[in-house]
Parts: C-alpha cells; sequence; structure tokens
C-alpha cells in the first residue's frame, strides 16, 4: 500500500512537462476566450470551467496515480504559476503580452457597444456589474474591463463647495445683468 502512495508512475521530469504544458495551454485558451469567462461567470462558463479541469487531469497525471505524483504536480503548477507572475511583475511588457490590456467599456457618457459585443458582455450585465460596486451608468465618466475580468469604474467628481460657491457667484451676477 505505501509503495502506491510514494512510487511515482511517471518520471518528475515527464511530470514537470505536462504539467507546463496543460499549464501553459489552458493560460493561452483563457486568454483566447476573453476577458469575459474571469469576470462574469455564468452557470454555462463556470460547467465549462469545471469540466476543463476534469478534461486536463489526465494529461496532468498521465499513469501516475500516486500521492506523490499529485503532490509533485501540485508543487510544479504552483511554481510555475508564481515564476509567470513574478516574471510578468519585473517585466510590464511582458505582464502586458500574456495578460492583455484594459478595455474601455464606457467612456464619457458613451458606451461602446462593440466592445461589449468583443468580449460577449451585455447591456445588462455591465449595468449590474456597476451596481455591485454601489454605482449607476450616470455616476462614472469611465469604466474599463481590466484583464483580470473586473471593472475599474472612475467615478464623476463631486461638486466641491468652492464649486457651488462659484455657480452660485455666476448666478447671481447674471441675475445682477439681468435687472
Amino acid at each position: 500500500m505505501i509503495h502506491h502512495l510514494v512510487h511515482l508512475g511517471v518520471s518528475p521530469t515527464e511530470k514537470a512537462i505536462r504539467t507546463v504544458a496543460v499549464y501553459m495551454a489552458l493560460l493561452v485558451l483563457l486568454h483566447l476566450a476573453g476577458k469575459r469567462q474571469l469576470a462574469q461567470l455564468n452557470s454555462f462558463d463556470l460547467v465549462v470551467l469545471l469540466l476543463l479541469s476534469n478534461v486536463v487531469q489526465n494529461a496532468i497525471i498521465g499513469d501516475d496515480l500516486s500521492l506523490a505524483g499529485g503532490l509533485l504536480g501540485a508543487v510544479i503548477l504552483v511554481a510555475a504559476n508564481y515564476a509567470l507572475v513574478h516574471f510578468a511583475f519585473m517585466s510590464p511588457r511582458f505582464g502586458k503580452a500574456i495578460q492583455g490590456g484594459a478595455t474601455t467599456v464606457f467612456d464619457d457618457g458613451h458606451l461602446d457597444e462593440k466592445a461589449l459585443r468583443r468580449e460577449a458582455i451585455t447591456n445588462e450585465e455591465f449595468v449590474a456589474a456597476l451596481r455591485r460596486q454601489g454605482l449607476e451608468l450616470h455616476d462614472v465618466e469611465r469604466v474599463s474591463l481590466e484583464p483580470e475580468g473586473t471593472f475599474n469604474a472612475t467615478p464623476k467628481p463631486k461638486a466641491s463647495l468652492d464649486d457651488v460657491m462659484r455657480k452660485l457667484t455666476a448666478i447671481e451676477a447674471a441675475l445682477q445683468r439681468v435687472k
């Protein structure tokens, strides 16, 4: 019994190659699928992600059903992710190349329907995402969909007391001219 727990069914090198290859392939697939896969998971997206993990399981483990093989695969996966994230952080150009950039979906009162369609996000999903952040469309100047799948909203600036006083002074001056 102990033998089956610790004896690797495949070589550690093969395990590393399989794990890194599947990790990279999934990164590319998720990148090609778009930011929506990361942003607004609906039930269909969730099912696909769950099935995806099951589909690639055999590609990672191969003929190895041992505990040691599973743990080795997990360590390799976490290490590969750490290395990729660290390298992307240290090299912004590399990070942007693998993650992509933000997509502006709303700017200066105009909704970019084309950008939303490209990301497969409906107007309703977009408005609902803003509401989850406590914002309405008329409250924001600009909204971008970040590479991680989150909406980054820039609220319209609130009028300060100085702004209000300037407006009042301008109104009073206009009233004086009318008299």
